[in-house]
């Protein structure tokens, strides 16, 4: 696809989008403007209806003081028609007399000593009904002798009285009646004169706005339902769906005061009613009722005289959705065309915008074939001549590159077939792996020294390692994952033949750019001639160390041999067996054997097997080997050392034997005994162990220092003077070093140093507070 294209695509998708949440906004306003615009009416439609319910008021109340009129006039024309006595008066007679006087029915109520109930009634269902039974009845007789202020003290009668009427009735809870009490005082019973429900169906439909509903409802016909709810009984346990309630059924207390409740939810508008009251505004909301989308608004009217109320109005919201959807068609048609225009100008757009593009993609693709010998001929100032110019800076420079790129490349090449020849032509075998163990690369001597062609083993892993060093190889390779180099490690490895052979293997980690490891390199080289040439050299050196020693040997044992040649001669000649000259010959014989035993040490060879060993645990053996010895002689060790290992590449025996050798002469040197301190300490910086032996001896004269360590040199009469010597040869066969400083009458100190191994050093960098808890040296 073209830049023109997707240049000419971009902008069409562009307006595109602003084009759709254009018409998204408008179609979220538009639905919200028309909402509020909907609810406003129905603000004012409830207004003009809560005006109408209050003239309905005014106008149900003037008639039903009319019929209280009425009423009062009946009840003064009963009570002349009327006995004073009740017994006297018959229902018959109130039949007669409810017709005479225009009323439905005539009721007289006899007071007793606790109650107030009917005792004729032209109506034969209100005769023995009492006032405390019936609840609503009673609680209307008691407001209206509040209202009159009128007392009933026990055992007496009710004073002179007329009462307003009422809307209750006892017979018929589910009806209208009006009544009245008359009390003239000249009688012992109340007339109680009324008129049913069918006579009051006029007061009825006068004090209801259901007419002004209905045509409110016929000139907005998008208004399904309008109710006027009394919040105090609304949504009551007894109330049924439509809004009736048998317990509140008067005009003044049922749940639903005019109108009609089809459009409801009762648990969601019972919310309403109580927010709207408690707030005072309107509350309105969008719901699905009966299948259909309706738009609710409950507003609270508040009047003076009586308690307050709230009219629901129920709009059918296909009105708005109408509306809006005709908006959101033409808006789509106008965005139809304007992206029509969009898209073809666009389109013009790119082509103008990309022409020198096309121009300078012609030139990029020479310059990638290798043509660097043109120049861009563009005369424009925006962008794309600046971006031209650069191009012409770009493909100069590029010339200019390639030519020097070309040198180094043809300069590395002959470097790498430099190194390659260097590197095959070493005598050291070399090898790369990666950090799983597979083989990169092998050099010739690697296949020679091995016995592995390069194509056998690159990709692969290599099987040059016995079986009992698999352990220590894979401490040493998590060591180099960890970027540590491990140089001249002596070790025996496997040839492809199974063969072993002797080596000295030097690893290194090798980095990349970003210093990450990414490859281990080894170096090994063929020690067994080496190790073959210096087990010879060792030998030689002992046989001149014999033969150096053998004058000497040979003087310290003619003594001894003289003296028992002496004492053998004396006792042939005299023939008798002399016990005292037998305890000088053994002892002499004694003496030739300890000579000798020292001698041997020199001049055999010993099996030699280094291991890690930590010193302290070596010092312990030797120092428990002694403990009873040095307790006889009087002489305590006293030993310093911290808690933290001390490891050394050592043979175990050998540095017990310097040991012994060196706390022997300490002892030898204290005959009145004392204590010998022994220091041990680990030395971070030199990667080096010190052991320190410090007794409380006679000393050694300064003249005699210089000759310590030489064969037969000593100042101990049962001495050989081998013993120090042979320490020295075991702690210089360890890489150590032993020194020794003394002073007379104040002791000697002996020296040893020992470099610490390679799991020394780990030990050390896993917890760098290891010197910091080593004890002080001079202490």
């Amino acid at each position: 696809m073209s830049i023109k294209t997707k240049l000419s695509m971009i902008m069409s998708c562009s307006v595109l989008v602003i084009l759709v949440l254009n018409i998204a906004l408008s179609y979220y306003t538009t639905e919200e403007n028309l909402r509020q615009d909907s609810e406003n009416k129905m603000v004012l439609t409830a207004k003009q209806i809560a005006i109408s319910v209050e003239q309905n008021q005014y106008s149900a109340d003037y008639v039903k003081r009319q019929i209280g009129n009425n009423l009062w006039l009946a009840s003064i024309m009963a009570a002349e028609e009327l006995d004073p006595d009740i017994k006297n008066i018959t229902n018959e007679d109130l039949v007669r007399l409810s017709k005479k006087v225009g009323v439905s029915h005539i009721s007289l109520l006899e007071q007793t000593d606790d109650d107030i109930v009917v005792n004729r009634s032209s109506d034969p269902r209100e005769i023995g009904l009492s006032t405390k039974s019936m609840t609503y009845w009673y609680q209307a007789f008691k407001q209206l002798f509040e209202k009159h202020q009128v007392t009933i003290p026990e055992g007496q009668k009710l004073d002179h009285f007329w009462s307003d009427g009422f809307e209750y009735s006892t017979s018929s809870p589910t009806d209208i009646d009006i009544w009245g009490y008359y009390h003239d005082g000249k009688r012992n019973y109340i007339i109680n004169p009324f008129y049913n429900n069918t006579e009051v169906d006029d007061y009825v439909k006068i004090s209801s706005p259901d007419e002004i509903l209905n045509k409110i409802r016929e000139v907005n016909p998008s208004i399904l339902e309008i109710t006027g709810i009394n919040p105090l009984t609304f949504a009551s346990p007894d109330m049924s769906d439509d809004g009736r309630d048998t317990n509140f059924s008067k005009l003044n207390n049922r749940p639903i005061r005019f109108g009609t409740y089809q459009y409801g939810s009762v648990d969601e508008d019972h919310r309403a009613v109580v927010r709207a009251v408690r707030t005072g505004q309107n509350v309105s909301f969008v719901s699905e009722t009966h299948d259909q989308k309706v738009l609710k608004s409950f507003i609270p009217i508040f009047t003076p005289n009586e308690s307050s109320y709230v009219i629901s109005i129920v709009m059918d919201y296909k009105q708005i959705s109408s509306m809006v959807s005709e908006q959101l068609v033409s808006h789509a048609s106008i965005s139809l065309v304007l992206l029509e225009i969009v898209i073809f100008g666009s389109y013009l757009l790119a082509g103008y915008i990309t022409r020198p593009i096309q121009s300078i993609l012609g030139k990029v693709n020479d310059v990638a074939d290798g043509h660097f010998d043109f120049r861009l001929k563009i005369k424009r100032k925006d962008e794309l001549g600046q971006l031209a110019n650069r191009i012409n800076a770009m493909i100069r420079n590029l010339g200019h590159y390639t030519s020097r790129l070309k040198q180094m490349y043809e300069e590395n090449r002959a470097v790498k077939e430099h190194l390659e020849s260097i590197i095959n032509q070493t005598a050291d075998a070399i090898h790369i792996t990666d950090l799983e163990g597979k083989v990169l690369r092998v050099n010739r001597a690697f296949e020679q020294l091995y016995g592995f062609r390069s194509r056998e083993v690159e990709g692969r892993s290599l099987k040059i390692i016995p079986p009992e060093a698999e352990e220590e190889m894979k401490q040493q390779h998590a060591q180099l994952i960890e970027g540590m180099s491990i140089t001249s490690n002596e070790t025996i490895w496997m040839k492809k033949d199974g063969t072993r052979v002797e080596v000295s293997v030097s690893t290194a980690p090798v980095r990349d750019e970003a210093g990450e490891i990414t490859a281990l390199i080894s170096v090994s080289r063929d020690i067994t001639s080496r190790n073959r040439m210096e087990e010879l050299l060792r030998r030689s050196e002992k046989l001149t160390t014999v033969g150096q020693l053998a004058a000497g040997v040979a003087h310290e044992i003619r003594n001894p041999l003289t003296t028992l040649r002496g004492f053998l001669q004396l006792q042939q000649e005299s023939n008798k067996l002399n016990h005292r000259h037998l305890d000088l010959m053994l002892s002499e014989l004694d003496r030739i054997n300890l000579i000798v035993g020292e001698f041997l040490i020199l001049a055999k060879p010993q099996a030699v097997h280094f291991q890690e060993r930590d010193i302290r645990f070596i010092l312990g053996d030797v120092i428990s080997l002694l403990d009873s010895q040095a307790h006889l002689h009087g002489v305590e060790f006293v030993l310093h050392a911290s808690s933290d290992s001390a490891m050394v590449h050592c043979e175990e025996n050998q540095l017990k034997q310097v040991f012994i050798n060196v706390l022997k002469n300490g002892m030898e040197a204290m005959p009145n005994g004392g204590s010998i301190h022994i220091k041990l300490k680990v030395n971070e910086q030199a990667n080096r162990v010190r052991i320190e032996i410090k007794d409380e001896g006679i000393g050694i004269p300064e003249e005699m220092m210089a000759k310590l360590g030489e064969p037969f040199f000593t100042n101990k009469e049962s001495g050989t003077g081998l013993g120090l010597m042979v320490s020295q040869r075991i702690i210089q066969s360890h890489k150590g070093m032993m020194d020794i400083k003394s002073a007379m009458n104040r002791g000697t100190t002996v020296i040893i140093e020992l470099p610490a191994s390679e799991v020394q050093t780990q030990l050390q960098e896993a917890d760098p507070s290891a010197e910091e808890q080593q004890p002080d040296e001079e202490n």
